[in-house]
């Protein structure tokens, strides 16, 4: 993922463990009351939604710039959570909590599962401007809330949260992060204007959003569910492939099954390299690698010198 992009995937660098005193059931366990942000943080929001709303005009999905404005998510200040609760819970039945921070699997997933979707409570600081490990509240408020409004798009997050308490059974929640990356943080869509992003990874991303769509150095190919559960993704950098659906309702489509026999089929197969192509692959646009091989140079100079 780039460098000025946040680390979402599926909790990994959690905060907390199921031994804090988290049972099923519990939605209100992890969150908190949205806090009072002060002139300085409303500030920070600003400069970051600026540099946004700059970039993505004909890069973002129609949905994201129109949504925006409905929620009432705009410039002048961090939203607060209730009152885009009261517009997004008409339009799609959803609702934004507030969380200290990453919170475990199971308990992301049954948030989710329940149309409740845990935004950070804390923004950023100048410093981090380019870069910060967890989410914040402009990633996960002005990256994912807007897609939320979308009600194809928030059943297909809903069944995901199931989805998510079903592979913490079955010890797949790795397979089933990487649906969440390529599609919920670094997914494309086409739509008749053209490709579009509605990943909330790179919409919070002012180089991503332009690299994603732009760079001849990724592969961009077409949606499948079993490709993209056997790949590997890049975490700290730009995407070597991405993945791109024709419609939420496709995506929902595909990927409301029965998740395991496809679980059982991929147990033995071969994870995939970030920036591979596969047999059977619809390639859209076939990358020169050419930013992936000057990446991995330079990760492979960083470990050299450790």
């Amino acid at each position: 993922m780039s460098k000025d992009s946040l680390d979402k995937g599926i909790a990994s660098a959690q905060h907390y463990t199921p031994g804090d005193g988290w049972t099923p059931g519990d939605l209100d366990f992890f969150t908190v009351p949205q806090k009072k942000f002060n002139a300085d943080e409303h500030d920070i929001w600003k400069a970051l939604y600026k540099r946004q709303l700059d970039i993505l005009p004909k890069r973002a999905i129609s949905l994201f710039m129109d949504s925006l404005s409905t929620l009432g998510i705009n410039q002048e200040r961090i939203p607060d959570f209730t009152e885009v609760n009261e517009i997004l819970m008409k339009r799609s039945g959803w609702q934004v909590v507030a969380v200290p921070g990453l919170i475990p699997d199971e308990p992301f997933f049954e948030l989710l599962a329940n149309r409740r979707f845990p935004a950070g409570n804390f923004i950023r600081t100048r410093e981090q401007m380019d870069y910060i490990q967890e989410p914040d509240v402009f990633h996960d408020l002005f990256g994912h809330v807007p897609i939320l409004a979308d009600p194809v798009f928030g059943d297909y997050m809903e069944a995901y949260g199931k989805g998510g308490l079903r592979a913490a059974k079955l010890g797949t929640i790795d397979k089933l992060a990487r649906l969440y990356w390529y599609t919920v943080e670094f997914g494309l869509i086409q739509e008749p204007q053209g490709l579009r992003i509605y990943g909330a990874g790179i919409l919070s991303s002012p180089t991503e959003s332009v690299f994603c769509l732009e760079s001849e150095s990724p592969h961009r190919i077409k949606f499948d569910l079993k490709r993209v559960l056997q790949t590997h993704y890049q975490i700290d950098d730009f995407q070597d492939n991405y993945f791109v659906i024709d419609s939420f309702k496709q995506l929902f489509d595909e990927t409301y099954v029965d998740f395991a026999p496809i679980y059982k089929d991929l147990e033995n197969s071969l994870i995939n390299d970030s920036g591979a192509l596969a047999a059977g692959d619809k390639i859209l646009h076939k990358g020169t690698g050419t930013y992936a091989m000057e990446a991995n140079r330079r990760r492979m100079l960083r470990r050299e010198k450790k």
